[in-house]
């Protein structure tokens, strides 16, 4: 077994910062509430079913992993662990677990709850589960101790290292103490929890929200003036969002919000903005399995369909960056000069010509609440039927948008949404959006290319780097040249606050809902 210089230069540096918070933790003081209007509901709060980052607030507070991100650009810290190494051939993975981690029950954290939860993770095949299923075989983790987890992975993997944040641990004692009819515990942890993080659940309603109080004898300790406690509530109406910041009921809101929000936020003196360059990506997903969806050359005309710059100067006011492709501009992955599509209405004719199946109305299912989404569709509506292509506009809750992605068949013909960071990597993007494993838990389109998946089979053991770099590239031209989806912008992350807030560690990985730094200002 070899560790790395760079592993043990992250285990000494995180364990240092994680003593030093210990130490200073009895200086920690009260901080009263934190409450973060969301636009999305927190509908279910099981870590191994849900996994978009609209919902990420019960997974970075309520639970914690091996490893954790961090930061902006993003970096990975020694969490539950407290370094690991990695098998000369690449496929075992051993991690040595910190000896003061317990769940909110009391019960110690060991290596047996560890083991449990990526067998959770496989078992229901769900959330987090389409990045381990290709590499882990059931039954294959092991623990040889109470402080050790040995993952054996089928073959190499280049990403898994870079996705052990999203294992969240679950106490394995709780959870098969409320299984019914071999569920996993998956019905009652989708209202309740068995975490060890930051903060422990107090209530939970599904059409309201969660409340959590800090967990004072959380591992990494406590400094400052954290919050004692939080309230994560779903509040849809974007002026409802707005006017409570202002008035002071909110402490935080996502930082996507419309961007003359964000301006007419800056007006306040109880309100600051975080702004971050974000990983986050706005396309428009094309359901590529369903006629005439299926003809790149009908995909050609929708893609010259859209007017890229009229969205982002006249509805997104200049805030954010165009974005030729799936990969966000700040990552590898992307060729060099790559040429997106440009609204041009002549181009999006000449390859509607080319169309030999007859024509349906499409439909674009909008997110609700999230209004760039709506402008979007209602835009792309009205583009679209200057070229003779009806559309029928919905709109639906991500719930409900994200529950209908799970099948080609159910799925809208056209979604306009973000793709975000759940790990460091383009596969994170483009891999994950187009590559037929994907299909029916990470994609948004039901792209089918054996050439593009022979590359990502290959990009997804290869230890070398430059080899790596080449075949993302490869893969990006390919979805880029199919208009297997429409890519619009890369983000910029307008963080709302209130001013009274300090120690916000944004990460693309989190979007700001990772409070466990925060506290009131002194």
């Amino acid at each position: 077994m070899t560790t790395t210089r760079r592993d043990a230069l992250k285990a000494v540096a995180g364990s240092v910062a994680l003593a030093s918070l210990s130490i200073e933790g009895v200086l920690a003081q009260a901080g009263g509430k934190f409450v973060y209007a969301n636009n999305s509901p927190y509908d279910n709060l099981d870590p191994h079913t849900i996994f978009d980052t609209a919902r990420a607030a019960s997974r970075f507070n309520l639970y914690d992993g091996l490893y954790r991100w961090v930061d902006n650009p993003p970096k990975m810290i020694p969490w539950l662990a407290e370094s690991h190494t990695v098998s000369d051939d690449g496929k075992v993975y051993t991690f040595k677990l910190r000896q003061n981690a317990k769940f909110h029950d009391g019960k110690p954290l060991t290596s047996a709850d560890v083991v449990y939860s990526i067998e959770r993770i496989l078992a229901l095949k769900k959330g987090p589960a389409s990045l381990y299923l290709a590499s882990i075989k059931p039954g294959s983790t092991q623990a040889p101790d109470p402080h050790t987890v040995v993952f054996n992975l089928n073959a190499p993997s280049a990403i898994f290292l870079t996705t052990v944040p999203d294992i969240l641990v679950v106490n394995s004692a709780l959870v098969k103490a409320n299984e019914k009819d071999g569920d996993w515990g998956e019905a009652w942890l989708a209202r309740n929890e068995a975490g060890s993080g930051s903060y422990a659940l107090r209530r939970h309603d599904p059409a309201v929200g969660f409340t959590a109080r800090r967990f004072a004898d959380h591992f990494a300790g406590w400094t400052g003036q954290p919050f004692d406690d939080l309230e994560f509530r779903t509040v849809l109406e974007t002026n409802t969002r707005v006017l409570g910041l202002i008035r002071g009921d909110f402490q935080g809101a996502d930082g996507y919000l419309p961007y003359d929000q964000i301006q007419r936020l800056r007006q306040s003196s109880n309100v600051q903005i975080i702004e971050q360059e974000s990983m986050r990506v706005f396309i428009l997903a094309l359901n590529c399995t369903k006629p005439p969806m299926n003809n790149p050359n009908f995909r050609r005309a929708l893609a010259y369909a859209f007017d890229y710059d009229g969205f982002i100067k006249s509805i997104m006011k200049d805030s954010v960056s165009r974005n030729p492709g799936p990969n966000p501009n700040n990552i590898w992955g992307t060729p060099p000069g790559l040429k997106g599509y440009s609204y041009n209405l002549d181009k999006a004719r000449e390859e509607l010509k080319k169309v030999t199946e007859p024509l349906r109305p499409i439909t674009i299912n909008a997110l609700a609440g999230f209004s760039e989404s709506e402008q979007a569709a209602t835009l792309f509506q009205s583009t679209l039927r200057q070229i003779g292509v009806e559309v029928v506009v919905e709109v639906s809750p991500w719930s409900l948008v994200s529950t209908r992605m799970r099948k080609a068949d159910t799925q809208a013909d056209i979604v306009p949404l973000w793709k975000s960071t759940y790990y460091v990597d383009p596969n994170n993007w483009v891999g994950e959006l187009y590559g037929t494993r994907y299909h029916g838990t990470r994609t948004f389109s039901y792209y089918s290319n054996p050439e593009f998946d022979k590359r990502l089979d290959r990009a997804l053991v290869s230890a070398d780097q430059d080899e790596r770099r080449k075949l993302y590239e490869e893969m990006t031209q390919m979805v880029n040249d199919d208009a297997a989806g429409i890519f619009v912008y890369n983000t910029r992350w307008y963080g709302p606050y209130s001013s009274k807030v300090e120690g916000i560690r944004f990460s693309p990985a989190s979007n700001g809902q990772d409070i466990r730094w925060a506290s009131l200002k002194r």
